[in-house]
């Protein structure tokens, strides 16, 4: 052969047998076959293991196989961030003519789809009361088709009745589907209170370190895992290996790091309830929490996520001035990693938090000391 023709039929070979601790990162768009009858383009690996990189490689698989174990969900997808799992579940669920439940304390942008694009689409959507447990099902009409959950919501952290939800739901024929993401799939047991489709976001609390985006949907069975498979092929949804990879490494380490992450968020958040400017501190760990008793039923533990309302007169303004004399919070979107974050919500993206006005600060505690976390407060929140 010429050395050019060469350079990509090489025939040299490296020894096999290679093994490591460390999970390999394949890359490749496109799959060999070995025999042109065994040629077809399918997203599932039942019938042909790989057929085009786009349905995933394997460290993608096994990044999905090791979600699915983790959650004890059927199977699960890997999806380019959390916000496309979301967008995977809607379009796999609903069509024209449809009808949609949404609690109104979704995720902002999980409801800029449903208000933006699937009302273009005709499809109806409804928004309800958080805590609306068994009496949600008298909302359910002869269209409905899908009914969200989000326990706790992320701004206002209300705990929903997940179990009465999905028992009405299912006595009509709905089908239900949680943002599993502040649990980390392990807090909340999703698939053993019947939940039909689990959703996190990857890029946090497995992730864990603000470096990636990634997004999963682990489904009850094997026909809702036929129904999700479609439409993921359709949508071109492909995750990156790489960031693959680190989640896999961020896998290993969950344990550890939700452990102390709860301890600290848990002391910081006792130690704001006792201060005179707060009016109240939203974490579901404590009684002041909208449906503690239910996270109490329902959930192992808590992690790093909640808000504080302040007392007035501050304002947002005064907020705003406080946050700025911040040392160790750092002020930006997302949460999960190592790294303490501040933000005070968008309100068209979250309008029951209106209720607070806007003395409302959502608060995510990292790996940090929290004696650090606490004077790091104290000194910038001084009024």
């Amino acid at each position: 052969m010429n050395w050019r023709t060469k350079l990509i039929h090489s025939e040299r070979k490296v020894p096999e047998g290679f093994r490591s601790l460390v999970a390999p990162v394949f890359h490749g768009s496109t799959t060999l076959f070995r025999r042109a009858a065994a040629i077809v383009d399918t997203w599932d690996h039942d019938d042909v293991f790989y057929s085009y990189g786009s349905y995933g490689t394997p460290t993608t698989l096994e990044l999905a196989a090791r979600i699915a174990e983790l959650e004890g969900g059927y199977r699960s997808f890997v999806t380019p961030g959390g916000q496309s799992a979301l967008i995977l579940i809607y379009m796999a669920c609903l069509s024209g003519g449809d009808h949609v439940l949404v609690p109104e304390s979704i995720y902002g942008p999980s409801r800029a789809f449903a208000d933006q694009v699937l009302r273009r689409y005709r499809v109806e959507v409804e928004y309800y009361p958080p805590l609306e447990g068994p009496s949600l099902s008298q909302r359910i009409r002869d269209n409905t088709r899908l009914i969200w959950c989000e326990s706790p919501g992320s701004i206002t952290m209300e705990i929903q009745d997940v179990p009465a939800i999905v028992a009405g739901a299912h006595a009509r024929g709905v089908l239900v589907a949680l943002d599993n993401t502040w649990g980390a799939g392990v807090l909340f047991d999703a698939f053993r209170h019947e939940i039909d489709f689990s959703v996190q976001a990857i890029t946090k609390y497995i992730g864990g370190h603000g470096d990636l985006l990634l997004g999963s949907v682990s489904v009850r069975d094997e026909a809702l895992y036929k129904r999700i498979g479609t439409a993921f092929q359709h949508l071109g949804m492909m995750a990156s290996p790489e960031d693959c990879f680190l989640a896999l490494r961020g896998l290993q380490t969950l344990p550890v790091r939700l452990k102390a992450i709860e301890e600290s968020a848990l002391r910081v958040a006792k130690w704001l309830a006792g201060r005179p400017e707060v009016e109240i501190v939203l974490h579901p760990a404590l009684p002041s929490c909208p449906g503690h008793e239910v996270w109490k039923r329902d959930f192992t533990g808590s992690s790093g996520l909640f808000s504080v309302v302040y007392r007035r007169p501050l304002s947002r303004q005064d907020l705003h001035r406080c946050m700025d004399r911040l040392r160790l919070f750092q002020m930006g979107y997302s949460w999960g990693g190592v790294s303490s974050l501040i933000v005070t919500p968008d309100l068209d993206e979250a309008p029951n938090a209106r209720a607070y006005g806007d003395r409302l600060v959502r608060f995510y505690v990292g790996l940090e000391d929290p004696d650090d976390l606490i004077s790091d407060i104290e000194q910038a929140f001084r009024v």
